[in-house]
């Protein structure tokens, strides 16, 4: 039949039973294949850059999952182990865990970044190829091809520049942490530094060099070769984490235009591990006579040390026939050793910090807020230059930075020992409570530097986990303190080596031991009436036999420097009384609170200039018993 005599539309002839569309190449909508459901444009540079953010993460973009899981599997094992360290040992720890373990790190973070570029360029092409595929209909349309655009390409390598410039960064401050902390961490002495210990040849203090600022030394000087047989060296001390830990902090002052190098600041810190309990223990530079271990060091120097204690490090530096070490650690050794030896201790460690280095530390970190407690005013702080400097610092909170800091920790002209022992360990703990994070990373670059130059120990580093770990468990607000000042832990003189402190051996010892046992109001209150050093005589007027003798001690043992002279009054009392002299209130509050304290009687004044004493304690029949206790 007719098709047009039907009406049906135009057809072309083509394969029998199939009719085809008037207009070539266009399928009704009933026709059309379906869609694959792969079908769609996965951006390469999309894969790319997700790779960037965490391998594995492009090619799950661009479904290919199995090849996601492969590549994300590593860091999600190094992740995994981080955490649970991290969880298991605390922040403190796990730095200190980063820190000890530096060398390995920084070898991962070479080979790290070659496993992001590859596990990029792999999401990238497995993106581009998955892309072809679809255009190719799945191959029914021929060979996928892959079509790879500049701007694409361009894509890729600005993230593979990224993640080689950000593990660069990263290999950068690390080997700069590296080398700070090779410096750092020396037992050996070994390392080539620029040292701020006085160790580098360029900043070795000379021949002429006593020891000290104020007045030489006798018996030795610098440059004095070993008259005998050097030691062999002998291996640090291993603390096994069990036993008391004592770590000696000591801060020199070292001036190259002046030629010295002086220990000025001593202090042992003590910690029990068991209790976690805490003492610091300063001893003043200028003490002498200080004991000398048994063994070689005793033909050199004789069983005391005569000098000034600041001037050992730089006395024992040559002498290998003395002390063991190099040049670099006979001083240090020698330091502790000696020390070990006045306190009954074993010291394992030392810290030192250069005093110009210190100030430029505080200075990074942004400076120290520090309560002082008492105003100080010094006319004759020596200056750099050697001119004396007039220093004035107000009571109060203060924000101070690295050189006002020092100026603090040092005046010593209108002040004791005691205080400024005292305000050196305040100016320590202050620092430990108060550095920022954030400054320390902001400031890294400089901070290393300024530890490099100014920081030196003989902890090994892998020991650092140990000790950040103890100290995270440690109260600061509950660490005792001791200053070995007199008049009760010594006596003040002045001879050929000016002033000095002759010290209390057996006093100083016995305080030692028994730190944590010490009631520490008592000792607060004997460090109190110490440091105002007032003459207290203890005449017997009851007529009771060795009474002043015994009351005598007993203000002794409360840190009083008290005496009981021969001489009685004409009359028997019955009550105690307690005067004052000469207008010695105003100075001496603490030991006159103490007093009325301990007898229950309220002190009189009275100016007399022929009474030598600043407080006469007659006793009477009332007066209680008061014997002290054996022990410090």
């Amino acid at each position: 039949m007719d098709g047009r005599r039907h009406g049906s539309p135009d057809r072309v002839v083509g394969t029998p039973g199939h009719a085809e569309p008037r207009f070539p190449g266009i399928l009704p909508a009933m026709q059309q294949p379906p869609q694959d459901p792969r079908l769609r444009q996965r951006s390469a540079f999309v894969a790319a850059f997700l790779s960037l953010i965490f391998p594995g993460l492009g090619h799950a973009y661009a479904s290919a999952w199995n090849r996601a899981l492969g590549f994300a599997a590593l860091p999600v094992l190094l992740i995994a182990l981080l955490g649970g360290v991290f969880l298991s040992s605390g922040l403190q720890q796990f730095g200190a865990q980063l820190i000890a373990n530096l060398p390995l790190l920084l070898i991962v973070n070479l080979l790290f970044p070659v496993y992001r570029i590859v596990a990029a360029i792999d999401a990238y092409r497995v993106a581009a190829y998955l892309n072809a595929v679809d255009a190719s209909g799945g191959g029914r349309f021929g060979r996928p091809s892959l079509r790879l655009h500049p701007v694409s390409l361009a894509g890729l390598l600005a993230v593979c520049l990224v993640i080689a410039g950000g593990h660069g960064a990263v290999a950068y401050y690390g080997s700069q942490a590296q080398s700070a902390l090779s410096c750092i961490f020396d037992p050996n002495g070994t390392d080539a530094c620029d040292n701020g210990d006085g160790s580098d040849a360029s900043n070795t203090p000379g021949a002429s060099d006593s020891g000290s600022t104020d007045t030489p030394t006798p018996n030795t000087t610098a440059s004095e070769p070993p008259l005998g047989t050097p030691l062999p060296t002998a291996p640090l001390p291993v603390w096994n984490g069990k036993d008391r830990l004592n770590i000696l902090l000591i801060g020199a002052d070292q001036r190259p235009k002046q030629n010295t190098f002086n220990t000025d600041t001593l202090i042992v810190v003590s910690i029990d591990p068991v209790s976690h309990q805490v003492a610091m223990f300063s001893l003043p530079r200028d003490t002498v006579d200080v004991p000398i271990p048994p063994g070689p060091a005793r033909l050199v120097f004789g069983s005391v040390y005569q000098g000034k204690i600041n001037s050992l490090w730089l006395q024992a530096r040559n002498r290998s026939d003395a002390f063991p070490g190099n040049a670099n650690t006979r001083g240090f050794n020698a330091l502790k050793s000696v020390l070990g030896e006045l306190y009954g201790l074993d010291i394992q460690y030392y810290v030192m910090v250069n005093f110009d280095g210190f100030k430029d530390i505080v200075n990074t970190v942004g400076g120290v807020t520090i309560n002082v407690q008492n105003p100080v005013l010094d006319d004759h702080y020596p200056g750099d230059a050697g001119a004396s400097l007039r220093v004035y610092i107000p009571a109060g909170v203060q924000h101070m930075s690295g050189a006002q800091a020092l100026i603090y920790a040092r005046s010593r002209h209108t002040s004791n020992d005691f205080d400024r022992a005292q305000r050196q360990q305040r100016v320590i703990l202050s620092i430990r409570e108060q550095v920022d994070p954030r400054k320390v990373l902001d400031n890294l670059s400089q901070l290393l530097t300024d530890l490099k130059k100014s920081f030196r120990t003989d902890i090994p580093q892998g020991k650092l986990p140990d000790l950040i770990g103890l100290s995270g468990q440690i109260d600061t607000t509950k660490i005792r303190s001791f200053v070995f000042s007199p008049p009760r832990y010594g006596t003040e003189g002045t001879d050929n080596r000016g002033y000095f402190i002759e010290p209390n051996v057996s006093r100083i010892r016995q305080t030692v031991a028994n730190a944590f046992k010490l009631d520490l109001k008592l000792e607060n209150e004997r460090q109190a009436v110490a440091s105002e050093n007032g003459v207290v005589w203890v005449v017997n007027g009851s007529g009771i036999v060795n009474q002043a003798t015994t009351v005598a001690s007993y203000l002794e043992y409360l840190g009083l420097t008290a005496s009981a002279p021969r001489g009685r009054p004409a009359k028997t009392f019955q009550q105690t009384t307690i005067t004052v002299y000469n207008g010695r209130e105003s100075d001496l509050s603490a030991t006159i609170t103490l007093l009325e304290d301990v007898f229950n009687v309220h002190a009189t004044m009275v100016t007399d200039p022929s009474v030598l004493a600043d407080i006469i304690v007659t006793t009477g029949k009332q007066t209680p018993l008061l014997t002290a206790p054996p022990g410090p």
